[in-house]
């Protein structure tokens, strides 16, 4: 039970919040009350604040508290992080930052990035014939064209110092050729929408194309200026020399990176005019070279063990992967408790209101909304207590049975806060109907739908995913899932609620309360799993009661920034690694003959900032 630990107690419905997850349909008729309530729930807070060092831009639902100012080209940026993260997490990327990449494979990168640069700076030529000679922008466009050949004297030093002739690299692989291709034929103005070249009359429709032409350089400028800087950051502590530092300290220099805030500074000057319609296409043009970035990267040729994606080695016929979540905030952006408390508030009869005699008599709305007021701060004030009591006052070394034995003491506490809230009769008489509808509108963390999507629709993976929740009711769990994206497959272990007909009784049938109930479950579920293959297992979760299974999974991840979690993991010996530094550093150790293998209750957990780093760490792209 969490719901109570992140808000102060409920005094009036939010409907905002439940408008946005149930049907106003049937039994439900909201008002717009305390909007604030929602925002302690928002995915800005649950995800922005988390300590990984890799500065991925925040999810896409943060976009809208974004100043209105901020310009075009840092929207597109935001909007589009997921494709930022997928060529991060790229087996070349890791493999370069990590410094162990193969000569030979950064010679033919050398080799295409080489073929491409020529066409970068072919495009800035043809954007600025097509630029307005009455303005700045055409100047400030010949000085980028003039960086990018500075750009390609540096691969003549990278040929110098690893021998590599580009002359005679004649081959140019298919996902070169497909973004220069895209590159040169939106300069020249072969753009849907957009006159055929050479019929461009007025300056407006070729300052148009120069637009156009930006749109699609923008991405790869900003994205090897964010590359350089956090390879650059990987290596601050790090006294080994790197193989690559020219090439890590030339995207993270200051004239690099002012030239990629100089491209964005020139899109967003010349889309000041542009229609709605227009701005979309630069969008899609900005979107589709990200795109072709992540298969640029993808495409050039490893002849090493890489520690990404996690199913590379993945032998299905042997193995089987076994993905564990818990659900409430870290794969939902509000609490389940939030919700079905808000359903009970809201659709309680009135003080004045008659109850019919055959109907399981209800608390009143104002009734329940005190008790559950009272409940949550009895929860709120025991909760700290309780974790107060666990902590050790020193930090001591990882021991997972110490630990064990001290989350007995909150397993304790967990199960007698639900019997309070069962007592206390305020989950009577809410309808299953609502708590489906509910489900169904439940909004949950950009990416992880899809992540789930990949891994049940993927017959070849021979995976299983299993959610380990508190949730008091798993049909909420269950319709969320099957509405978002035909997730059926999805094993739910949570409690339920008991139903007289389609109406709750007020009583659960306990099954997950506490930290020990979820150790005790994942376990059970490996139990039984399949004995003829191996397991490696997967866990990912939030908050206190995760860290037992989080610690006996083979690969811990942690999302969101719960303090409690750190607090009590860190003083019990726990790390806490972003994950990116943490690959890079196990691809580090990843030579020939060796075993990448990933071992469990190692007192080490992986931090995210979102589910597209799952996403491309298990997956890829």
């Amino acid at each position: 039970m969490r719901f109570f630990l992140s808000q102060s107690p409920i005094k009036s419905p939010a409907p905002a919040v439940v408008t946005a997850l149930v049907s106003s349909s049937n039994s439900f008729l909201f008002r717009l009350l305390r909007p604030n309530w929602f925002r302690s729930f928002s995915c800005d807070s649950a995800w922005r604040s988390s300590p990984a060092s890799m500065a991925i831009p925040p999810p896409k639902s943060a976009i809208s508290t974004i100043d209105n100012e901020v310009g075009l080209a840092r929207r597109f940026w935001i909007k589009f992080r997921r494709e930022s993260v997928f060529t991060m997490y790229t087996p070349f990327a890791v493999a370069l930052a990590s410094g162990n990449l193969k000569i030979e494979t950064f010679r033919h990168y050398v080799a295409q990035d080489f073929h491409f640069l020529k066409a970068f700076a072919h495009a800035y030529e043809l954007a600025e014939e097509c630029a307005d000679d009455d303005d700045d922008v055409k100047p400030a466009i010949s000085e980028l064209r003039t960086a990018v050949l500075d750009e390609l004297k540096l691969h003549d030093s990278f040929v110098q110092e690893w021998a590599s002739d580009l002359a005679k690299e004649d081959v140019v692989n298919s996902a070169t050729v497909k973004y220069t291709d895209f590159l040169l034929a939106t300069a020249s103005g072969k753009v849907e929408g957009v006159k055929a070249p050479g019929k461009l009359a007025t300056p407006f429709e070729r300052t148009k194309v120069a637009a156009y032409t930006l749109g699609a350089m923008t991405p790869c400028m900003r994205l090897y200026a964010f590359l350089g800087k956090e390879f650059q950051e990987l290596l601050k502590d790090n006294e080994d020399s790197h193989p690559y530092q020219k090439w890590i300290d030339n995207y993270s220099s200051e004239s690099f990176q002012a030239s990629s805030a100089q491209t964005e500074e020139l899109l967003d000057k010349l889309s000041v005019s542009l229609t709605g319609e227009e701005l979309d296409i630069i969008e899609k043009l900005y979107h589709q070279a990200m795109k072709l970035e992540i298969e640029f990267f993808l495409s050039q040729p490893l002849v090493q063990p890489t520690v990404v994606p996690l199913i590379k080695e993945h032998k299905p016929e042997e193995d089987q992967l076994m993905i564990f979540s818990d659900f409430d905030l870290t794969c939902t952006v509000v609490d389940s408790s939030a919700i079905l408390a808000e359903i009970a508030i809201v659709t309680a009869p009135k003080s004045d209101q008659n109850q019919p005699e055959t109907q399981i008599v209800r608390m009143s709305s104002a009734d329940l909304r005190s008790t559950w007021g009272v409940l949550s701060r009895q929860f709120t004030e025991e909760y700290e207590q309780c974790i107060e009591s666990i902590v050790p006052s020193e930090k001591v070394d990882f021991n997972y049975e110490h630990l064990h034995n001290a989350l007995e003491q909150l397993s304790d506490f967990e199960k007698r806060a639900n019997n309070r809230v069962i007592e206390s009769g305020v989950l009577k008489g809410i309808n299953l109907e609502d708590v489906k509808k509910a489900g169904e509108r439940l909004i949950l963390h950009e990416g992880c739908t899809a992540f789930f999507k990949n891994v049940v629709k993927n017959e070849n993976l021979n995976a299983n995913v299993h959610i380990l929740s508190y949730c008091w009711c798993g049909d909420l769990i269950r319709s969320a899932f099957s509405s978002a994206g035909d997730l059926q497959e999805m094993n739910v272990h949570a409690n339920e609620f008991t139903f007289d007909g389609s109406i709750s009784t007020g009583e659960i049938v306990k099954k997950v309360e506490s930290p020990i109930d979820k150790v005790q479950a994942f376990n059970d579920i490996l139990a039984n799993s399949n004995k003829d293959k191996k397991n490696l297992t997967v866990y990912i979760g939030d908050s206190v009661g995760d860290l037992l299974c989080l610690l006996e999974a083979d690969i811990g991840i942690v999302v969101g920034s719960s303090s409690s979690l750190r607090r009590v993991g860190t003083q019990f010996g726990v790390s806490f690694v972003p994950l990116y530094p943490g690959l890079v550093k196990k691809q580090k150790e990843n030579v020939e003959g060796s075993s990448s293998c990933w071992k469990g209750s190692n007192g080490i957990l992986y931090t995210v900032s979102s589910w597209a780093e799952i996403h491309a760490f298990i997956l890829g792209w």
